[in-house]
């Protein structure tokens, strides 16, 4: 059986730390307000499709040094050179930043992000494709590809982005490119929760997540995914699937046994 550990990862193109089931990913360009390049967007790719073996990582906090979270793709590094690359090269590079995406959705830990400042482009789409999201109070959210002179249907964001906030709300935001503010972010479900320490809020969840039942909190994020394309009879019988899995694990067992004994549960995952 394939696993791996991963809580002596060694980044190349930002911070990774990882403690008691929790890695945290610093996006660490501060001076730029930590704009992504071609060679992190890989590497982020790339490590949440290792996480999918990871045996020792249970839950997963982004955020971005220096008081912004992320500004999107490198304007120098990236949107420089896209501009006078081949249809071939920019469909290699639009799969790649889908397939961030898609690996975020896949592993079976659940990401949580920490915003702060701005958030903006590819910043916006990692802070939206994350499973929780604690921001502060001047954090501002800018889907702005329409103001780049692109479509807002990047990396899943007219699939993902209305489930959150809502059609017409998504509508106004990818049209416009405009920033949704905190309290809109808030008041429209986007974040689950404001406050001057996003990045200690979302720890907190993190380590609560991580103490859990993580087999089955991973059989939930799968479930939660999948189930946007199944109707409802189909969903049931998935469900029906996937909580019998559960009732396999050792972790179903701690529970009862703590329960009849009036103690809690200490699951280890199995």
């Amino acid at each position: 059986m394939q696993t791996t550990q991963l809580s002596n990862y060694s980044a190349k193109h930002f911070l990774w730390e990882a403690s008691e089931g929790v890695a945290s990913i610093t996006l660490n360009r501060p001076e730029r307000k930590n704009p992504l390049t071609f060679e992190s967007y890989a590497e982020l790719r790339d490590l949440f499709r290792a996480l999918v073996y990871a045996d020792d990582i249970f839950c997963v906090v982004i955020h971005g040094a220096g008081g912004n979270f992320c500004s999107g793709g490198d304007v120098h590094e990236i949107i420089g050179p896209l501009t006078k690359m081949s249809m071939k090269e920019l469909m290699q590079f639009t799969r790649m930043t889908g397939d961030l995406v898609k690996a975020m959705r896949a592993c079976p830990q659940p990401v949580i992000s920490a915003v702060e400042g701005i958030c903006a482009g590819a910043g916006a789409i990692i802070a939206m494709s994350s499973d929780l999201r604690y921001a502060t109070p001047d954090a501002k959210v800018a889907f702005l590809f329409n103001r780049v002179g692109l479509a807002g249907c990047d990396m899943g964001a007219c699939a993902i982005l209305p489930r959150l906030i809502g059609q017409g709300r998504t509508s106004e935001l990818l049209y416009t490119g405009r920033a949704m503010n905190a309290e809109e972010g808030e008041r429209w479900g986007f974040y689950n929760g404001l406050s001057d320490a996003p990045l200690s809020d979302a720890t907190k969840m993190a380590q609560r997540i991580a103490s859990g039942p993580t087999f089955a909190n991973g059989i939930t994020k799968n479930q939660l995914q999948h189930e946007w394309n199944m109707g409802i009879d189909q969903a049931i019988e998935a469900e029906a699937q996937a909580q019998a899995i559960c009732m396999q694990t050792e972790d179903f067992v701690r529970a009862y046994d703590a329960f009849v004994n009036k103690e809690k549960p200490v699951f280890e995952g199995n």
